[in-house]
């Protein structure tokens, strides 16, 4: 089986216990010295146990099902991109945020899929803890497995809040991943034309 089929199969349906995170979150409010009683924290375990149930909404659904009705046979050879696709994800090692781009290309053989199935794939590998390194992975490999293209490309940039409100502190420092499969790696051309066309009139690469 397909790795990223495994873990669909894995992770589909595992939900969020709300009751254990707000008892966490009140630990953690006693922990930080203040009082859960008080107007202001008084609701917030409930509010911080709705948040993660939907920042990490990405462990309960199945990428196949999300794109199962939006893949039509045409006969298409050419490049792909939806460039600039914005993300929001939590990093696995302080559990902050990091935001960022996502910019998506395939070269299809018999199949494509609907426009508005990519930017859901980013939204649902970034709904996860993640690293941006396996997240950008993630993106090319499931639609390499399920569109069977002649190449996939992911670059991600994003800015993460873990380096700048803390350790390090550069709130400017952006860090840029890619994944370059099929034809994207092995043909300097193809792999030219999509770096071109993402970085023109960029908002983040244009800085």
């Amino acid at each position: 089986m397909h790795e990223i089929e495994a873990a669909a199969e894995l992770l589909t349906g595992v939900g969020i216990v709300r009751p254990e995170i707000e008892k966490a979150v009140r630990n953690l409010l006693d922990a930080f010295g203040e009082d859960e009683c008080r107007e202001g924290l008084e609701r917030t375990p409930e509010r911080v146990a709705r948040m993660y149930d939907e920042l990490l909404a990405g462990y309960r659904v199945d990428p196949y099902a999300l794109i199962n009705e939006a893949v039509f046979d045409i006969e298409y050879d050419q490049m792909v991109i939806v460039r600039d696709i914005e993300f929001y994800s939590l990093c696995e090692h302080h559990m902050l945020p990091f935001i960022g781009r996502a910019h998506v290309a395939y070269v299809p053989t018999d199949k494509v899929i609907g426009l508005s199935k990519i930017p859901r794939v980013v939204d649902l590998f970034a709904r996860r803890l993640q690293v941006q390194e396996r997240l950008t992975r993630q993106i090319a490999d499931f639609l390499d497995a399920a569109l069977h293209p002649t190449g996939v490309a992911v670059v991600v940039e994003g800015l993460h809040l873990c380096s700048m409100m803390r350790g390090v502190k550069k709130a400017n420092a952006r860090m840029v991943t890619s994944a370059m499969l099929g034809s994207f790696k092995s043909n300097d051309a193809t792999r030219k034309e999509f770096l071109d066309h993402i970085s023109r009139g960029s908002p983040i690469l244009s800085v």
